[in-house]
């Protein structure tokens, strides 16, 4: 897969597909507030079908984003790490929220 990412981010340049993790992004954002005013109820099928967008825009989000790990060389253990302080973070300011 990473030979695949390379392939791809090469080809379009890093400029460009920054551009298109923009788009993508932008893209994943309007899934996600269409769900949200759309006020879903998961047994609505306005719900499934918004699912199924916001689903196929993470997709896209992550292959983008993947492209650029892989094109910064940049070690997936890393990343794992540094979101697990992160929520691990978000999670202490929660609970203090309830002191």
């Amino acid at each position: 897969m990473e030979d695949k990412l390379l392939k791809i981010i090469n080809h379009y340049g890093v400029c460009n597909q920054q551009r298109k993790l923009a788009e993508e992004v932008f893209e994943l954002h309007e899934a996600i507030f269409c769900c949200e005013n759309d006020e879903c109820n998961y047994y609505d099928e306005v719900f499934k079908n918004n699912k199924k967008h916001i689903t196929e825009e993470l997709a896209d989000v992550m292959v983008m984003l993947m492209q650029f790990k892989e094109y910064y060389n940049i070690d997936g253990k890393e990343i794992m790490n540094i979101i697990e302080y992160k929520v691990d973070r978000q999670l202490s300011r929660i609970a203090k929220e309830k002191e």
